[in-house]
């Protein structure tokens, strides 16, 4: 039986730049909802009020691409909320384009969210994710989130959510 194959991840991959989401990433991230997940995605207006909401906060990871484009390429995103008076917050979507998976993008991603929910008080993280979603589940729990409930029936399709949390 031979080991599993790793894929490389070469060392010269330009970082990302995780940021605020605006208003001009609103069709970007809508691609990316599509191209990221097939059920359960976020409509546009969904979107565009997250970006506008004083208790959410959308973070857009962006590359610059070596092919000589002008403009960024919109390669992941997070959703967090946040509700008035509580100190744990919700990363309510985190998403990688399906063409960059693997390079470690979630990582940075989710060290972004939490720095967000630290930077408004927050000093827990929850989140849910479908139980089918191997490489999710591996991220969370290498970084030290803890499930503590299933939710049956979850998403669209009766797919059953594990909910996480960690301290921040």
């Amino acid at each position: 039986m031979s080991a599993p194959i790793r894929h490389a991840v070469a060392v010269d991959l330009p970082e990302p730049v995780i940021r605020a989401a605006t208003l001009a990433d609103l069709d970007a991230l809508v691609a990316l909802e599509h191209a990221a997940f097939a059920t359960d995605r976020a409509e546009r207006r969904a979107i565009r009020h997250a970006i506008l909401s004083p208790t959410m906060d959308v973070l857009a990871a962006l590359l610059d691409v070596p092919d000589g484009a002008p403009d960024p390429v919109l390669v992941g995103a997070a959703v967090l909320e946040r509700r008035r008076g509580s100190r744990i917050a919700r990363l309510a979507s985190i998403a990688v384009a399906p063409n960059r998976g693997g390079l470690g993008l979630g990582g940075k991603i989710l060290d972004a969210a939490e720095a967000q929910a630290r930077a408004h008080g927050c000093d827990r993280l929850r989140l849910e994710v479908r139980a089918d979603n191997g490489a999710g589940i591996r991220l969370y729990e290498r970084r030290g989130y803890v499930r503590f409930a299933v939710r049956p029936d979850y998403y669209e399709d009766g797919m059953e959510a594990w909910r996480y949390e960690r301290a921040l």
